[in-house]
């Protein structure tokens, strides 16, 4: 079975939870785009109706219009009942590190206001410790963004800009993203966060903590849920 396969698994046992009437955060990335997809497919078959989708990134968008899926913002409807979305590490807590799709700030806003937020990976997302598979990207301003990479490298990491200084990827909210190394993981998540939000000019980071309630992992052997 193809990690492909394994994430659309996963995706496709949360959206299970979805309801009609529900407004639905979709989220952005490899494994959500298979949410957003069984959602869209249960919407036009008339098993979901009366649902709203707030989509966390431009290509979640276009994704959603394919299907037809009616689309909102926070502005119109501040309280989500349903988030899914993926994660690129989830630890024995549910603690997750996001962003490498490029929508850390959307997807955090519109999880941050989900009554229920569930991930959905493959196995090889879970890790003992954060920051041991995957960096951690940070959203920065564009301007002075090299003197923000050397406070961070300040930190302990090594920043790395995404994409490159002659096309850098820019950000649905027009940012620049840096990808954090930790070279042994990430030791005391809670103090980096409060940390990394405090500084001028970081926009926002990709540690997601005590946020998701749920996690369904999809493996060769089967899927687990992992709950808070």
């Amino acid at each position: 079975m193809s990690i492909e396969d394994l994430k659309k698994q996963a995706a496709e046992k949360a959206v299970e939870q979805a309801q009609s009437g529900m407004v639905l955060g979709l989220g952005t990335g490899s494994s959500a785009k298979y949410a957003t997809m069984k959602i869209g497919e249960l919407w036009q078959a008339g098993e979901l109706t009366d649902i709203v989708g707030i989509p966390t990134s431009e290509s979640t968008v276009m994704l959603a219009i394919k299907y037809g899926i009616p689309l909102a913002t926070l502005d119109t409807y501040p309280f989500v009942d349903l988030a899914i979305d993926g994660a690129d590490e989830i630890d024995p807590d549910l603690n997750l590190i996001k962003g490498l799709g490029g929508a850390l700030l959307r997807e955090k806003m519109i999880e941050a206001a989900a009554k229920k937020f569930i991930v959905v990976a493959d196995g090889s997302k879970v890790v003992e410790k954060l920051g041991t598979r995957a960096p951690l990207p940070v959203e920065v301003v564009q301007f002075c963004w090299k003197s923000t990479a050397r406070w961070l490298e300040s930190l302990g990491c090594t920043p790395v800009l995404r994409g490159d200084e002659a096309q850098p990827f820019v950000t649905d909210n027009g940012n620049y993203i840096l990808h954090c190394t930790f070279p042994h993981g990430i030791d005391h998540p809670t103090e980096l966060a409060a940390t990394l939000k405090n500084r001028p000019g970081v926009v926002e980071h990709g540690l997601f903590l005590g946020m998701a309630a749920e996690a369904i992992v999809a493996t060769a052997d089967g899927i687990t849920v992992m709950s808070r």
